[in-house]
C-alpha cells in the first residue's frame, strides 16, 4: 500500500465538488435533475465468491446429505438471504484460486471427481463438490447473471475456451455433448468472463506487457467458443496507473472491461488491524484510506480516456472492500473477519462513489460474500448472521438500474488529530416509477450532522427513510444475539417544497425516498 500525499488527497475532494466547512456550518447537498442521462448498473452491485475459507463450502454448498437445511445442497437461508439482497452479478471461482482451478475437475459425478489443494488459502484439501454446475445454477436460482474468473496463470488458451464452449454453446461439439452428458441441456448465460486474475502478482507475476499479449490470445479464443460474453482484462492493483495504460493501450480495443482491486486497510499489510477492537484513529483511517476510491477510479478513468475516448471499456471494480486481521483462533489463510458500523460506512461511501461514476463504472464486486473479508453473510454450522454490509446493500438496492441523478455537495470536515476529510456522502437516482432515492452516509462516528438537501426542480410529495446506525462505532452483530445494527424507521426529516432537512445521527446511512408531486 502506498502512502497519499495529504494535500493530493484533499485537493481531489475539492475536484470531486466536496468543499468543506468550518464547523459551524451546514452541509448542502443539491440535486441537479436536468442532468439526469446515465444508468447506474445494477451490476455496480456485484458480490465474490472465491474458494476461501468458508465461503463456498459451509457458506453457500453443504451438500444435500448435511443437516443444515437445504435444497440440492445449497443452504436455504443463505440462498434467501441472497434473494432478499437482489445481487445482480456474482463472481466465481476467484481469486487467486481462480489461476490454479481446472474446470474439468469439478465437472460429472461428484463422487469420481478429483480432489485438489487449495494452494492459496489454507492449503486445505477440496473436494470440487461445488463446480461449473453447481455455480452457473445458483445463478440461476437468484436470478444473477455469472461472472467467470478464467484460469490464465497455469492454463492454457485451449481450457479456456473449451470452458466458454462448455458452458455457453448450442452448437453440437465435443464441449456440449460433455455439457448434455452431465445434465444440462441447454447453454447457461455467461455475462462476464475474466481473463486471469491479478496478473502482476498471484496471476502469474506478469508485466503489464507481456499480459497484454496473454489477453489478445486468450480473448481471441474465447470469442470463437463463447456467446454473449464481454471479455473483462485483469487489472491494476490499488494505484499502479502504469498498469492500466499499458493493457488499455495494447489491448483495449478486444476487451469490453478492465478490472482494479482496492482494499481499505487501517494499518499495513504485515499488521491491518483488529475487526471489532480498534481506536477512532483507525476509525478515521480507514475512512480516508476508503473515500480515496474517489480519486483513484478518476485517475484510471483519465489514463482509460486515452486510449477509449468514445468510453467504450468499462471499469470494473472486482475486489474491494475491508481487510482486517483474522478474527483470533481461526485459520489465518480463512480471512474469517467481523463486520462492525465502521465496515457499513465503508460499504456506503464506495457505493455512492461508484454510483457517482456510473457512466464508466459498469459492475464491481465486493469481497467476499460469505465468511470471507467484508462479507454479507456469517454462518457457523446452522447459524447464520446477516452483517452491517448487509443492510447497506439492501438499503441502497434501489439504485439499481436507475437514473443516476448528480449532486453537488458542500460537506463539513470531519476532523481527527488536526486531519480533515469530508463528513457526509452522498448518492441519488430516479427509478422507473420516478420515485427520488438519496442515500446519505455520516463518516463522524461522534456529532449528528444536519443535512441540507436542495431537490432542485423536483417538487416533494410523500417521504419515506431508513437510518441504519448503532451506539458504539465496534457494534456488530453477533451469533446467538439480538442484532445490533439493523435499518430502523427514520424520521428526522422535515420538508419544505423542494427542500428537506435531515439531521443525520453520527455514524450512520440514510436512505430516503422521495415520491414527487
Amino acid at each position: 500500500m502506498k502512502k497519499t500525499n495529504n494535500f493530493l488527497f484533499t485537493l481531489s475532494f475539492l475536484i470531486a465538488g466536496y468543499l468543506p466547512l468550518n464547523a459551524q456550518e451546514k452541509n448542502a447537498i443539491t440535486l441537479q435533475p436536468e442532468n439526469a442521462k446515465v444508468t447506474i448498473s445494477k451490476d455496480i452491485y456485484g458480490h465474490f465468491a472465491e474458494h476461501l475459507g468458508r465461503c463456498v463450502y459451509e457458506g453457500i454448498w453443504v451438500g444435500e446429505n448435511s443437516s443444515i437445511p437445504n435444497t440440492k445442497g445449497y443452504r436455504n437461508d443463505v440462498v434467501a438471504a441472497l434473494k432478499d439482497l437482489s445481487i445482480p452479478v456474482l463472481r466465481w471461482p476467484g481469486g487467486c484460486f481462480a489461476d490454479t482451478y481446472h474446470w474439468k475437475d469439478g465437472i460429472g459425478p461428484r463422487d469420481k471427481r478429483a480432489s485438489i489443494v487449495n494452494v492459496n488459502w489454507g492449503r486445505t484439501t477440496e473436494d470440487n463438490s461445488f463446480g461449473t454446475h453447481e455455480f452457473l445454477n445458483l445463478c440461476e436460482i437468484l436470478g444473477c447473471d455469472a461472472y467467470i474468473s478464467g484460469n490464465v496463470g497455469s492454463g492454457t488458451v485451449q481450457e479456456m475456451a473449451e470452458w466458454a464452449e462448455y458452458m455457453t454453446s448450442d452448437a453440437e461439439s465435443p464441449m456440449t455433448k460433455l455439457r448434455k452428458q452431465n445434465g444440462r441441456e441447454k447453454p447457461w448465460k455467461v455475462k462476464y468472463f475474466g481473463i486471469g486474475n491479478e496478473a502482476w502478482g498471484c496471476g502469474g507475476n506478469m508485466t503489464p506487457e507481456h499480459y497484454s499479449d496473454m489477453c489478445k490470445q486468450y480473448g481471441t479464443y474465447i470469442n470463437y467458443a463463447g456467446r454473449g460474453v464481454n471479455k473483462v482484462a485483469s487489472g491494476a492493483s490499488d494505484f499502479n496507473y502504469n498498469w492500466t495504460d499499458v493493457v488499455m493501450k495494447n489491448a483495449g480495443s478486444h476487451i469490453q472491461g478492465i478490472g482494479v482491486h482496492y482494499y481499505t486497510l487501517p494499518g499495513d499489510w504485515d499488521k491491518k488491524g483488529s475487526s471489532t477492537e480498534f481506536t477512532e484513529k483507525e476509525w478515521f483511517t480507514v475512512m480516508k484510506k476508503t473515500s480515496m476510491m474517489d480519486s483513484l477510479v478518476k485517475t484510471h478513468l483519465k489514463v482509460m480516456d486515452k486510449y477509449d475516448k468514445a468510453k467504450r471499456v468499462g471499469l470494473i471494480v472486482d475486489e474491494w472492500g475491508t481487510w482486517y486481521d483474522v478474527e483470533p483462533g481461526t485459520n489465518p489463510g480463512f480471512l474469517y473477519q467481523q463486520n462492525t458500523m465502521r465496515d457499513a460506512l465503508v460499504a456506503a461511501i464506495n457505493l455512492n462513489i461508484f454510483n457517482n461514476h456510473a457512466d464508466r463504472i459498469k459492475m464491481t464486486n465486493i469481497a467476499q460474500v460469505i465468511n470471507v473479508l467484508q462479507s454479507m453473510i456469517l454462518t457457523d454450522k446452522e447459524k447464520m448472521v446477516l452483517t452491517p454490509s448487509y443492510y447497506v446493500f439492501r438499503m441502497y438496492k434501489v439504485h439499481q438500474n436507475a437514473t443516476l441523478i448528480p449532486v453537488s455537495v458542500i460537506s463539513r470536515n470531519y476532523t481527527l488529530d488536526k486531519e480533515s476529510i469530508p463528513a457526509i456522502s452522498v448518492s441519488a437516482s430516479k427509478d422507473a416509477n420516478g420515485k427520488i432515492h438519496v442515500t446519505l452516509a455520516n463518516l463522524d462516528p461522534n456529532a449528528e450532522n444536519p443535512v441540507t438537501l436542495d431537490l432542485g426542480s423536483i417538487k416533494a410529495g410523500n417521504v419515506t427513510s431508513e437510518v441504519l446506525t448503532s451506539k458504539a462505532m465496534n457494534d456488530y452483530n453477533d451469533f446467538g444475539k439480538a442484532a445490533k445494527i439493523i435499518p430502523a424507521k427514520f424520521d428526522k426529516i422535515k420538508i419544505s417544497g423542494s427542500t428537506l432537512q435531515v439531521i443525520m445521527p453520527s455514524k450512520s446511512v440514510v436512505s430516503v425516498e422521495i415520491s414527487t408531486k
